[in-house]
């Protein structure tokens, strides 16, 4: 007897099973970034009320089981919102963080160098042309007396101030 000829099977243009989990666990897994964000950045995002009375509520619930079923809740509610603006503004506030940290951190090795080093100054004001050499030089110079008189260093943070705010333009 002669076997059926194979039909071929058609295309379908839906995810695949697999696909679908990848999406609801990344589904919850931004619910449980929302949970660590603070109420006033949960306030700027535009997320549904059961969502927003969901996130609220997690700090009421207990331990363990309960927030794990607590955090399903939280993910299924997610399948309703569109992540895309969520994550953008996560990830805006996180480039935002991670700037002023740099920013921070190259602020306080500027300030190191110019209370340690003479020729520092010229140097700074090359790259940061827009700060005034009298006041940063007074100031450098109270620093560099309070820390020889080993006084507070109120002038070594002034120093900081300022070369903080030329690096962030702020």
């Amino acid at each position: 007897m002669a076997r059926p000829p194979k039909n071929p099977r058609p295309v379908v243009d839906e995810p695949s099973k697999t696909q679908l989990k990848k999406n609801m666990h990344a589904l919850q897994e931004l619910g449980e970034t929302l949970t660590t964000l603070s109420r006033d950045h949960l306030d700027q995002l535009d997320l549904p009320e059961a969502l927003r009375d969901a996130l609220d509520e997690l700090e009421r619930v207990g331990k363990h089981e309960a927030r794990r079923r607590h955090m399903q809740f939280i993910g299924k509610l997610m399948r309703d919102v569109d992540p895309e603006p969520i994550r953008a503004q996560i990830d805006r506030w996180e480039t935002g963080t991670r700037a002023n940290k740099t920013a921070f951190k190259a602020s306080e090795r500027w300030r190191e160098r110019l209370i340690a080093e003479p020729d520092a100054l010229s140097e700074f004001l090359t790259a940061q042309p827009e700060v005034d050499r009298e006041e940063l030089a007074t100031l450098i110079g109270k620093a560099r007396t309070q820390a020889a008189r080993g006084e507070a260093p109120a002038a070594s943070r002034q120093v900081f101030r300022v070369v903080y705010r030329a690096m962030t333009k702020i």
